[in-house]
């Protein structure tokens, strides 16, 4: 079975995605939700688009990219059902899916270089969830869950 995967960028990361859609899409059935161009856009219409296709499908995972990629980790986290991590290395790659379970990966596109994005993105996608203590821990992480 092919996995989904939902990739959404700003006008600062349109380059990158690109790349990155071109790498995957032989592999993974690839959902390009936009942006398209270098003109001005607002990244949280990108980072909803993205969250909400991974919301109704939950095997699916999602790629937002911005200038930074923080903007889009803030956005992609308002999301009751994401969990989405800003990865900076291969390694934090690797703890957000074993301990976090994160559904989203954001990265930075004036932050990340393109050899460096990809091992990240393929150490996001090859890493399990470890599950075990770590599944109490998730389900704290919603607000909806906590004790009044």
């Amino acid at each position: 079975m092919i996995k989904t995967l939902h990739i959404g960028c700003d006008h600062a990361a349109v380059d990158l995605k690109d790349l990155l859609v071109n790498a995957l899409k032989d592999r993974y059935e690839v959902v390009d939700h936009g942006t398209y161009s270098h003109e001005s856009c607002d990244y949280p219409d990108y980072a909803h688009a993205v969250c909400r296709a991974v919301e109704k499908d939950p095997e699916s995972n999602g790629i937002l990219l911005c200038g930074t990629g923080i903007g889009m980790s803030i956005a992609a986290n308002r999301h009751d059902k994401i969990r989405a991590a800003l990865c900076t290395t291969e390694l934090h790659a690797s703890f957000t899916r074993r301990h976090n379970d994160a559904n989203v990966l954001c990265l930075g596109a004036r932050m990340t270089g393109e050899e460096l994005a990809m091992a990240i993105v393929e150490t996001f996608l090859h890493t399990d969830f470890e599950g075990g203590r770590h599944l109490r821990r998730i389900a704290k992480l919603s607000i909806s869950n906590e004790a009044e």
